[in-house]
């Protein structure tokens, strides 16, 4: 099958700002608390009388949720160069980053409902008639945003998967979820000192490492008395965030989603069980009458499009604002 091609209009994305910094927040969700960045929007927006600030600016806002193990600060590269052009949000998952951590409660519903609960309590969704959120998930993020997206209905103007969210992984891995978790484990050389740590991070894509690639990284590990690293993410959460990967069913919820979704791959490899899954998921959205997927494909770039591809990344999202 031939997908339809993403467009990319490189030359609408901003430079990034690099002097922004986003206000921290959190919402409640029962006894849980949900963190979330907030990095503003456009100025025009931002010097909106007081009165008007709760309603949402003309543009829909952007959500944007982090990868497994990942945290909010991921999406660095992207939200400096977007909130030159609208609101954006970036959000930790529950277990991951600032949010809390509960032993239980990683449902899709749930994490759904997190997402949610961001879009309305940072004012993305301010409960107007029309307003609506582009989301936005890498990976992991790619999946909760799906479910999202399904939740949300005509609330959600549209979808953007990086790299994840159009995967049935028990299908395409044949693994188990515990399986699976196992091949997530660092080396021990990698985590003895944050020294050892960042280079490791570094040496992905010399070419983007950055201060802000530094920040995300360590807002990803605790360093301990001793000077080695742990994990930030408690491996109650990892595990149960991982079997919620393995019931995401894309065949089933992607074409239940109203907004316009687009898939941004990374094709190191060629892994032609990934580029099946994507046209199954292409063949179900046609069949429900859906829009069609359309598809931007990276060859021989590596998970992380956010940081190795952020200007394709921000002017996908573009795309969906109508930019």
């Amino acid at each position: 099958m031939d997908l339809p091609a993403l467009d990319l209009p490189l030359s609408v994305v901003p430079a990034p700002d690099a002097s922004a910094e986003p206000e921290a927040y959190v919402v409640v969700l029962g006894t849980e608390r949900i963190h979330f960045l907030d990095w503003g929007g456009p100025a025009a927006d931002r010097d909106r009388p007081a009165a008007d600030r709760d309603r949402p600016a003309a543009t829909p806002g952007v959500l944007l949720i982090h990868g497994l193990a990942g945290t909010a600060w991921d999406w660095l590269p992207v939200a400096r160069r977007l909130r030159q052009r609208a609101r954006v949000v970036a959000m930790d998952l529950r277990g991951h980053g600032l949010s809390d951590a509960p032993t239980s409660a990683y449902e899709p519903e749930q994490l759904a409902e997190d997402v949610l609960a961001v879009a309305e309590g940072s004012g993305l969704l301010a409960g107007d008639p029309g307003d609506a959120v582009v989301l936005a998930g890498h990976g992991f993020g790619g999946i909760v945003a799906a479910w999202a997206a399904a939740l949300l209905g005509e609330r959600c103007a549209g979808l953007v998967l990086v790299d994840g969210g159009w995967e049935d992984l028990a299908a395409t891995t044949g693994m188990e979820p515990a399986e699976w978790l196992r091949e997530l484990a660092e080396p021990p050389e990698v985590m003895r000192s944050m020294a050892a740590f960042l280079a490791d991070r570094a040496g992905f894509d010399p070419a983007t490492w950055d201060a802000d690639q530094e920040r995300a990284a360590r807002a990803t590990v605790v360093e301990v008395p001793a000077g080695h690293l742990l994990p930030a993410i408690r491996p109650h959460a990892l595990a149960r965030s991982v079997e919620a990967m393995f019931a995401y069913r894309p065949s089933l919820i992607l074409p239940a989603i109203e907004a316009p979704i687009v898939a941004l791959v990374a094709a190191t490899g060629g892994d032609p069980a990934r580029l099946a899954a994507l046209e199954a998921v292409a063949t179900a959205l046609r069949e429900a009458g859906r829009t069609p997927i359309r598809v931007a494909t990276f060859n021989g770039v590596g998970h992380h499009l956010v940081r190795h591809r952020p200007v394709e990344v921000s002017a996908a999202i573009l795309v969906l604002l109508g930019d």
